[in-house]
């Protein structure tokens, strides 16, 4: 009968075995990557040469620690570094990667998720959007300012969305000025201007429902 713990031994060892580090990504293997997180996330170029360059980087990591020498890993990570932007490049060339059409189709949904045209901005930036574009990409329409300002509102309970225990004991924000202050706070923080933040608090509810209703439509 076959000794069960020595089985059990020689599986633990196969499975502590390093894996095989093998050679640097190529072309090829980076262009089947970008393309499998392309089926699955939306991302610009600048955004596609950061992922395949953390797949580089896992890999000098792997033959490192294989004992692969230094300068040779970096030779090796280097080229595939330039062959991820080839690789990123020429997805821009077929169109399959469109950082217009990304920047528009991420600042809307922001929009109406209730970010501020200011926070959409710095979140086009950091993915490498350039910042002509990622004006251009922007509502230009006010309402739709305010309409996202009340979305933050609805979500923080502030200003026409306060819930107040006693309506009688507990004054809207507008009548308490340390409520109103706090209101104003977040806004601020969340990128609003004073004027837009004022007028989201001092809406009415039927009338923010309605302008945040429409924004949805967007």
């Amino acid at each position: 009968m076959p000794d069960g713990s020595a089985s059990r031994r020689r599986q633990r060892d196969r499975s502590a075995a390093p894996r095989p580090v093998g050679p640097a990504p190529a072309e090829a293997s980076l262009r089947d990557a970008a393309m499998a997180h392309l089926a699955r996330y939306g991302t610009t170029e600048a955004g596609m040469v950061r992922v395949l360059d953390r797949r580089i980087h896992r890999w000098a990591m792997r033959a490192a620690d294989a004992g692969e020498p230094g300068d040779q890993v970096e030779q090796r990570a280097k080229a595939a570094r330039l062959a991820a932007r080839s690789v990123a490049a020429a997805l821009v060339a077929a169109g399959v990667l469109d950082d217009a059409a990304y920047a528009e189709a991420r600042a809307r949904s922001l929009t109406r998720a209730g970010r501020s045209r200011r926070a959409i901005g710095a979140h086009l930036g950091q993915r490498g959007i350039e910042p002509e574009l990622a004006r251009a990409s922007l509502p230009e329409d006010a309402e739709a300012e305010l309409a996202a300002a009340l979305t933050q509102a609805r979500k923080r309970r502030i200003g026409p969305f306060r819930v107040m225990a006693d309506p009688a004991d507990d004054p809207p924000d507008g009548d308490d000025p340390a409520a109103h202050n706090r209101a104003l706070g977040m806004l601020a923080r969340a990128g609003f201007s004073r004027d837009v933040a004022e007028r989201a608090l001092s809406t009415e509810r039927d009338e923010a429902e309605r302008l945040i209703a429409q924004l949805k439509r967007l």
